[in-house]
């Protein structure tokens, strides 16, 4: 749910204990205040593990007694990853987390003191101020399928990134050792190209093989007809190529990694996406959505995994 800071603030009251956290990989540090800013106990230093989080929730609890406080938020940067164990302990033990933007933690700390380091003491206290101020956001963290949909869209977006990186990398070589190929083929990752690219890449191992030895290669793993007349374009253009000559023994070698990087990727990625249908299929309204015009399964998995419930 979105509130405005006005509806932010009033949240924070005189019975709230506002916690700033500043996470690492390895160790957090905390610091406690009131409602005015006003400190409660010294900093906290604890690792992020079992007997870390469970230091921290011992402290809070001595805390509230000693300050009669009977509702706690949590606030903290969203570094990397390193927030997540800690946020899901939180949550188990109905703590109330939030989220401030790391940026304007930067630009609180240089109104302060005109020093935007990084600092174990000074960072907790910055966040518990923002969230004071209602300078916070509330993170969404689902559960059940809908966790699982989130995990399986992130490694979908993984992929993707990868083999588009991937895709890039081929275009690249072909535009180096033979330009041509892209006239003979719309695509490189169409069957009878990515056979071409995996058996007889370069000009040169084109012509050594021929026109028989093309079209045989192409008939072992094509059902339909082969074209003869692609094969002889393919021909033409391997004599006429101004794509490099030299390094070509490592030229192969390259093309040969990328391409089984490609295909293991698209492995993944296939069943990848048929998880995200699987679990997608789950969720209630996702059948009705893909009926609206122009909304496919990875609109609609990725509208679910990511709209708070």
């Amino acid at each position: 749910m979105k509130y405005t800071q006005n509806a932010k603030i009033m949240q924070i009251t005189e019975n709230t204990l506002v916690i700033g956290v500043d996470v690492a990989s390895e160790l957090h540090y905390a610091r406690a205040f009131d409602f005015r800013g006003i400190e409660y106990g010294r900093l906290l230093k604890f690792s992020n593990d079992g007997d870390g989080f469970a230091a921290f929730v011992e402290w809070i609890g001595k805390l509230r007694a000693a300050h009669s406080k009977d509702h706690i938020i949590v606030g903290m940067e969203p570094t990397g990853h390193y927030w997540f164990t800690f946020a899901q302990h939180l949550k188990d033990h109905r703590t109330k987390i939030v989220l401030v933007n790391p940026f304007h933690v930067k630009r609180s700390k240089e109104l302060d003191d005109n020093n935007p380091t990084k600092n174990d003491r000074k960072d907790p206290k910055t966040i518990a101020m923002l969230v004071k101020d209602g300078r916070y956001m509330e993170p969404y963290m689902p559960e059940g399928i809908y966790s699982e949909l989130r995990n399986a869209m992130d490694t979908r977006w993984r992929l993707v990134k990868g083999l588009n990186s991937i895709r890039n990398r081929v275009k690249r070589w072909i535009s180096i050792y033979f330009p041509e190929f892209n006239q003979v083929f719309g695509k490189w990752e169409g069957k009878a190209a990515l056979m071409a690219l995996k058996e007889f890449p370069t000009p040169a191992r084109i012509l050594e093989l021929g026109l028989e030895g093309i079209v045989a290669s192409w008939r072992r793993e094509i059902s339909r007809a082969v074209g003869v007349k692609r094969a002889k374009r393919l021909i033409e253009a391997a004599k006429g190529t101004v794509g490099i000559r030299q390094g070509l023994r490592a030229a192969e070698n390259d093309l040969k990694s990328l391409l089984e990087e490609y295909e293991l990727l698209m492995r993944q990625y296939e069943t990848t996406m048929a998880l995200i249908e699987e679990l997608a299929m789950q969720v209630p309204g996702v059948e009705e959505m893909l009926k609206i015009k122009g909304v496919g399964l990875i609109i609609a998995a990725g509208f679910v995994a990511e709209v708070e419930t």
